[in-house]
């Protein structure tokens, strides 16, 4: 709990309205959107920050008083990364949502954390700009968000991550101080990439205010195709063969049958349900490279059994061939209370096994799931939708998780391509991060936070 001297400091740093200290208010706050089951704590207080200079008062009261400090954004991330173990201060950074500056010369943009993700997209998209990671929930994912997960999305085989495109930060350290970690330039190689840290740390070393992407030329057109097939091999094998051959896509989008008949069930947009997998494929660039490149895919994929193949030429169509894709959690969660999501990743060449291993281990724990997944790199999105009340249903989520991610470690792979630990993977790290490396995140973590006060006990 929060001293009451504690309390009447935030009042004076903020005004009174920006801070929620009803039961009820901070309640909302306790939860994010991932599948913690068990309880979590509710914040003491709820911050809405407006400019770095409360956030840094802010983080020396918690910094003086030993409190926990929990920034947040949308609440989008599905690993328990921003709710409270142990209360403490929520910083709010809804109200530090400004685009500071778009700068088309040095293609550049610099913003507050509560940005968020789409709407910079459609601002430097106005110019001929283009800023490409695309979070599935980018309607309402935040910059900060992305920065603190390394965010990424269907776009990351071709374009990367966030991490790919941050150059500098503005960041409040653990006392207070503010640091900047880059520079305004597209290279630079000067001393340690120390915002590398940053980028990932889920706000447990440092506290971003503001940020600096750089951006690249907005592709001239795009173009979506659709294909379906007998058997997820094939599927991957036609991801293999189109890279053989020198085509990079934008995004590499894969749905297994369970996935297409639950979107059908759910839309009704005419997917083919006796298919065991569907790829959607786009590509971007200029029109004339886009049509020979499309012509050389639809060969692949023919070779490679597929069938149906759905060539989108407009924009609509292809619109609604993701708006299926991205429909998935919502058909999901007609099926159960609660819908539960993941992100292992492993080498390409063994994604076919992934895939086949991770619906052997639902069936035999009998739970439903749902494949989607970026196979271009290798990621894939088990979505389980279950009831978290049936004690038996959860008990055997857990055992199937847990299998999960020992095959992903089997297969050389990573538990988290895009979601981040926070609390829901920390038990799992060990099985794909070597013990040593762990002891130095631990020893980086006391020399950012030596009070551990930055969302602790996240990560590890």
């Amino acid at each position: 709990m929060l001293t009451k001297e504690l309390i009447a400091n935030i009042y004076k740093k903020v005004p009174k309205q920006n801070v929620l200290s009803k039961i009820e208010e901070r309640y909302v706050y306790a939860f994010d959107a991932s599948d913690l089951h068990e309880k979590v704590q509710i914040p003491d207080a709820v911050v809405f920050v407006e400019s770095v200079e409360q956030v840094q008062e802010i983080v020396k009261l918690a910094n003086k008083f030993k409190t926990p400090i929990i920034c947040r954004g949308a609440g989008t991330n599905t690993v328990g990364a921003c709710v409270s173990v142990h209360g403490g201060i929520v910083l709010n950074f809804s109200k530090m949502n400004k685009i500071l500056e778009i700068n088309p010369v040095n293609m550049t943009a610099r913003v507050q954390p509560g940005v968020v993700v789409g709407d910079l997209q459609k601002q430097v998209e106005k110019i001929g700009l283009y800023y490409p990671p695309d979070p599935s929930n980018l309607k309402v994912s935040t910059i900060g968000g992305s920065v603190a997960q390394n965010s990424a999305g269907a776009r990351g085989f071709k374009y990367g991550t966030t991490r790919d495109y941050v150059i500098d930060m503005l960041v409040v350290m653990a006392d207070g101080s503010v640091i900047r970690t880059g520079a305004n330039t597209i290279k630079n190689a000067a001393g340690y990439n120390l915002g590398s840290l940053f980028i990932g740390s889920e706000g447990t070393l440092g506290i971003v205010v503001e940020v600096t992407v750089k951006l690249i030329t907005k592709p001239e057109a795009s173009e979506v195709l659709l294909a379906y097939f007998d058997s997820v091999e094939e599927a991957v094998n036609s991801v293999n063969q189109i890279i053989k051959h020198q085509i990079c896509p934008t995004t590499i989008d894969l749905m297994d049958n369970n996935a297409i008949k639950t979107i059908e069930e759910y839309k009704n947009c005419g997917l083919l349900c006796d298919k065991q997998a569907a790829l959607i494929i786009e590509v971007d660039g200029f029109k004339t490279v886009i049509e020979a490149q499309m012509k050389l895919i639809c060969d692949i994929l023919n070779k490679n059994n597929a069938q149906n193949i759905k060539y989108a030429k407009q924009k609509e169509e292809a619109d609604e061939i993701w708006d299926a894709r991205h429909s998935s959690m919502a058909a999901c969660a007609q099926l159960r209370p609660n819908v539960t999501t993941d992100d292992v990743i492993v080498p390409r060449e063994n994604l076919s096994i992934l895939i086949k291993g991770i619906q052997k281990i639902c069936s035999k724990y009998d739970l439903i799931m749902c494949m989607v997944g970026h196979v271009g790199d290798g990621s894939v999105h088990p979505q389980i939708p279950i009831d978290m009340n049936d004690k038996d249903e959860y008990t055997r989520y857990k055992l199937a998780k847990s299998e999960i991610y020992d095959l992903t470690a089997r297969l050389g792979g990573i538990i988290s391509g895009e979601h981040g630990i926070g609390l829901v993977k920390k038990p799992f790290l060990p099985k794909v991060i070597d013990n040593g490396a762990i002891d130095y995140m631990r020893q980086i973590k006391k020399i950012f936070d030596p009070n551990n006060i930055l969302n602790p006990y996240k990560i590890f």
